[in-house]
């Protein structure tokens, strides 16, 4: 005599939707394999908007050696790229940081950092988090990377 679980007993159609959740399992390497086949396609799609709007902003600006930390004052600049980096600073050089996951940079919320050791730097390992700017509600935490400085080229002027 073969035993039966009670939900089995009690729900046949639970039983029958797990073996065909089982067998969607035995497929999953053909499934994968389609999945990259769609990340190569959409790494040759156009542009989003937010990676249009950083290239105007680095327009006429080389990138520099990557740093940990950046002198950010509370009066320095900082626009959110929606979906793409955070810009600190103006003039000759900028700074943008992608984060871990610009994907879910949302230029609707509020950027909010903790320092550690207070000062006047921004740096790798400060805790950011995103806040919802109408209700004051968290909506997210914020992993820096390195940050990279893009410094305006100077024109030559002979030629």
């Amino acid at each position: 005599m073969t035993r039966t679980s009670k939900t089995a007993r009690s729900f046949p159609a639970l039983t029958v939707a797990m073996a065909a959740g089982l067998a969607l399992v035995a497929t999953a390497p053909a499934t994968a394999q389609d999945e990259d086949t769609e990340e190569t396609a959409e790494e040759s799609k156009e542009p989003t908007k937010g990676e249009k709007r950083l290239a105007r902003m680095l327009e006429g600006r080389v990138a520099g050696e990557p740093t940990s930390c950046i002198r950010n004052m509370p009066t320095d600049r900082m626009r959110t790229i929606d979906k793409t980096a955070y810009v600190f600073g103006r003039g000759n050089t900028i700074y943008v940081q992608r984060t871990t996951r610009p994907e879910n940079i949302d230029d609707r919320d509020t950027l909010v950092t903790r320092r550690f050791g207070g000062g006047t730097q921004l740096c790798r390992q400060d805790l950011a988090t995103t806040i919802d700017p109408v209700t004051r509600i968290f909506s997210g935490a914020v992993l820096f990377e390195d940050f990279v400085p893009y410094t305006r080229v100077k024109e030559d002027q002979d030629g």
